[in-house]
């Protein structure tokens, strides 16, 4: 992996950036550093919210807290745990954070696809001449029942327009999405250069929620993209791999 592109491990630096933009903080939910208060504040606010690392990566190690009419329950995988207090749940996520720090995040009701939560990856790439594209949209599908939609944790690969028209978009509000998402990637990339520099490649996580609203998840600064190789269509690997050669990165 030591090819030339700037990474940023923590989730808390670059969400703080996207917030400072007045025109993408629209698009992040409300995020903050895990803390007894914070904890308090966000359950008493949404019924779902996400607890995760803030350096973690591949969907391991996210729990999804529910508030539930008596108590709380923590999924992890596919794995329940109910809390009756929030006094116990919070000493329960401390210590699986084990001295990491960890961030809380508003939980998005993800669109699903044929009965299936999906989320979106947009490619963001930079050519020679410093100027940022959009590369390629493609979509995680999640396996029922699991907590994240990584590859990494048993969901699979689907293609963006397939994907939507199975969540019931119409072809014109497919290709808006598809539009807004590519305009967000460049935005995103112009904003991430305005506070360091040597960024060649960005991997947003975004959501869709049921109302098709565009929320990102997460900036990614070492995205992967290998299971795309495994697609009948390789035409979307081939394209960020004729990027990625540019600084250097051999798959």
């Amino acid at each position: 992996m030591n090819y030339k592109s700037t990474t940023i491990k923590s989730k808390w630096t670059k969400t703080k950036w996207i917030n400072r933009s007045a025109n993408l903080r629209k698009y992040v939910p409300q995020t903050l550093p895990f803390s007894r208060s914070s904890l308090s504040s966000m359950l008493a606010q949404y019924s779902t919210v996400f607890f995760k690392p803030t350096g973690g990566t591949g969907g391991f190690n996210i729990f999804r807290i529910k508030k539930q009419a008596k108590g709380y329950q923590i999924q992890h995988n596919s794995t329940k745990t109910h809390y009756v207090t929030l006094d116990a749940l919070y000493e329960q996520l401390k210590k699986r954070a084990r001295g990491s720090s960890y961030l809380l995040q508003k939980g998005i009701k993800l669109a699903e696809t044929k009965g299936r939560p999906f989320d979106i990856r947009v490619m963001v790439q930079k050519t020679n001449k410093g100027a940022w594209n959009s590369t390629a949209l493609f979509t995680k599908i999640g396996k029922p029942g699991k907590v994240a939609t990584n590859y990494t944790q048993g969901g699979k690969i689907g293609f963006f327009p397939q994907t939507l028209s199975g969540a019931g978009f119409s072809k014109d509000r497919i290709a808006q999405k598809q539009a807004e998402l590519k305009r967000l990637g460049v935005s995103v990339g112009r904003l991430f250069d305005g506070y360091s520099r040597g960024f060649r490649e960005l991997g947003l996580d975004v959501a869709l929620d049921k109302e098709g609203r565009v929320w990102i998840l997460e900036v990614n600064t070492r995205p992967q993209f290998y299971p795309l190789k495994n697609m009948k269509d390789k035409s979307m690997y081939r394209n960020i791999m004729s990027y990625a050669r540019q600084y250097g990165r051999k798959k």
